[in-house]
């Protein structure tokens, strides 16, 4: 592989007022992520409903999002990007990672034992050894413990692992829910995945940011549109991510949100309450402003447990249909309503269809949204 191409792999840090291109996901086979970086009717029914002191079971309540935000993550450790070869002193082309075994989408956590954050630290702890070094590298959700000998590079003659990593990355997508029993948010509605390697990207620390809808690029068959928009009010995030996964990002606001649309929350709807026919999705395609828009929910996969293709959605709405041309990057997240209930979120368009596209029943998000309390609980 080329430096060219390698380079291509690093995401710059995106700021305030930047133009951000919604790019959170990977290609499938026949639907597509669209965070922008995206069935037993008698089972359980996800989360069971609260009692009251007085033994009167309560619905839960949610208050539906629909708002574009901006997502900051720093990456935990350092993820491995690349593999490139080193020029060296004697004329020899050398790839030190790819021979002591380094894999794309591995992640650096250590090196020699000391905690490496970002691309700076390992530079500087490479070139403070020089010989050979320690990893403690995760692959797939396993620890792995691998020796690496850098070399001098011929080009800066500084001593390199031949490796290219990243360790932040950003992008828009949309609000789904915030619990304000709980003041936990949750958006998305799938992953936040390594564009190159396909791997959810572990949080080692995340913001919440407002944004703002600039343009809308049309969705056609075999090129789903995007979202473009720009982060904004950087130094006052809205709230803190604390987990993704592969149903959506999770974590607490700094301060309650307000749905215009919505003066109080709404009651959830669970699996075996959703049917199919009309129902509408909330989403930013201008500016700020929250609208209505109008699907149909033509097939439902009842599920025993989580999995974002719950259901499929068509776009019915000729408004959206003329702005967006259907489903596009960036509405990931998109909750749906369905008898004044919230039931899911919008995950990913069909490819070759923009007007239909995937959505996650809202309890697997629910599900996961809870253990973010577990982590909070855990380590206190």
């Amino acid at each position: 592989m080329n430096r060219v191409a390698i380079r291509k792999f690093f995401y710059g840090f995106i700021g305030t007022s930047i133009i951000v291109w919604a790019a959170f996901g990977i290609w499938y086979s026949g639907f597509h992520n669209i965070g922008t970086f995206f069935s037993q009717s008698a089972l359980i029914s996800g989360l069971p409903s609260e009692e009251t002191a007085v033994g009167v079971v309560s619905e839960k309540v949610l208050l539906p999002g629909g708002q574009s935000v901006g997502v900051k993550m720093d990456v935990k450790g350092v993820l491995v990007v690349g593999l490139e070869e080193i020029d060296t002193l004697h004329g020899k082309s050398i790839n030190p990672g790819l021979k002591a075994g380094l894999e794309i989408g591995d992640s650096i956590l250590t090196i020699n034992g000391e905690t490496v954050n970002n691309a700076r630290e390992v530079q500087k702890k490479i070139n403070k050894v020089k010989e050979k070094v320690r990893l403690k590298v995760m692959r797939k959700g396993e620890a792995k413990i691998i020796y690496l000998s850098p070399v001098l590079s011929a080009d800066d003659n500084t001593y390199k692992m031949g490796v290219w990593v990243r360790d932040k990355t950003a992008g828009l997508g949309t609000m789904t829910f915030y619990d304000p029993e709980k003041n936990i948010f949750g958006a998305l509605g799938h992953a936040i995945t390594d564009p190159d390697t396909g791997d959810v990207l572990s949080v080692a620390k995340g913001e919440l940011i407002d944004s703002k809808v600039e343009s809308v690029k049309q969705g056609k068959a075999g090129e789903p549109g995007e979202i473009r928009g720009i982060f904004y009010e950087a130094d006052e995030p809205l709230g803190a991510l604390k987990n993704n996964s592969d149903f959506g990002i999770f974590g607490y606001l700094y301060h309650p949100i307000e749905n215009p649309l919505f003066l109080k929350p709404i009651a959830v709807g669970y699996q075996d309450q959703v049917h199919k026919g009309d129902a509408y999705i909330l989403s930013t395609l201008d500016g700020n402003k929250v609208e209505k828009y109008s699907v149909m929910i033509e097939k439902i996969n009842h599920q025993s447990k989580p999995d974002t293709k719950s259901m499929i959605i068509k776009v019915t709405d000729k408004r959206l249909l003329e702005k967006s041309g259907g489903i596009v990057q960036g509405m990931s997240g998109s909750p749906i309503i369905q008898d004044n209930k919230i039931i899911g979120a919008v995950t990913h368009v069909f490819v070759n269809d923009p007007e239909k596209g995937y959505g996650i029943f809202i309890e697997w998000m629910l599900k996961e949204s809870e253990k973010i309390e577990q982590d909070e609980t855990s380590s206190n």
